[in-house]
């Protein structure tokens, strides 16, 4: 095993839609809603455009996870349904949300080996966004947490939740690595924050994490891999 001593980089890794599948179970439940509400006069992707707004509302108030994503449902529902909202169909709607928790963790093809490899050379840490106990219970069923030398749990990814975690385990950041899928946590905020970033696209990334890709500042790398398993080839 190579001498961490000796290698001070250090890579902080998103999990969801990098490590592990995750919003492919979000874009199901949504196309089950909108089939639920079948509106007569919107298309499909105007309602999804509602939604959208809905859930920027709710994540402001409630922060990220299935309860906000259910109560973004109900809450899109109450908008645009003609119809009163019983109890059986606000079930019926939050049922579209719940059954997210319970699907089993599919992590991404070649992920485990490549953390096994970086986790020979480098240091790992795995750092994601959302609630608390929803995002443990998945890096514990994912069965990657043995890779991490530690797991850290954020309510939002912005520049200073990077420059907290760079202080608090005392990293240097031109020797730190942020490597996700998301421009809008993972990429854009970690540049901002003087962080190198390696941009690992997902075919659906949640919608609310579009951005462009910010240039890297001067004296920050920016990389970009098609897949997690590519990173071997860089460290």
């Amino acid at each position: 095993m190579k001498n961490l001593l000796l290698d001070p980089q250090v890579l902080l890794i998103d999990a969801d839609d990098t490590l592990w599948e995750n919003n492919i179970y979000f874009e199901q439940s949504i196309v089950d809603f909108l089939a639920y509400l079948d509106h007569r006069e919107m298309t499909p992707e105007e309602v999804r455009l509602v939604l959208n707004r809905v859930e920027h509302e709710t994540i402001l108030q409630r922060g990220y996870g299935y309860h906000s994503f259910a109560l973004s449902l109900v809450a899109t529902f109450e908008r645009l349904s003609s119809g009163p909202v019983t109890p059986e169909r606000r079930q019926t709607i939050w049922d579209f949300a719940d059954r997210i928790s319970k699907y089993p963790i599919e992590v991404i093809d070649g992920v485990t080996e490549t953390l096994a490899y970086l986790r020979r050379r480098h240091r790992l840490i795995l750092m994601t966004k959302g609630d608390f106990s929803e995002q443990s219970s998945k890096v514990e069923r994912s069965g990657l947490k043995e890779y991490f030398a530690a797991v850290e749990i954020v309510a939002e990814k912005d520049a200073p939740a990077y420059r907290s975690i760079v202080s608090k385990y005392e990293l240097a950041g031109d020797l730190t690595w942020m490597v996700g899928n998301s421009p809008k946590s993972d990429i854009n905020p970690a540049l901002k924050a003087g962080i190198n970033a390696v941009f690992v696209p997902h075919r659906q990334t949640w919608v609310l994490e579009h951005q462009p890709v910010d240039p890297a500042p001067k004296g920050v790398r920016l990389l970009e891999v098609e897949k997690f398993s590519e990173l071997q080839k860089h460290f």
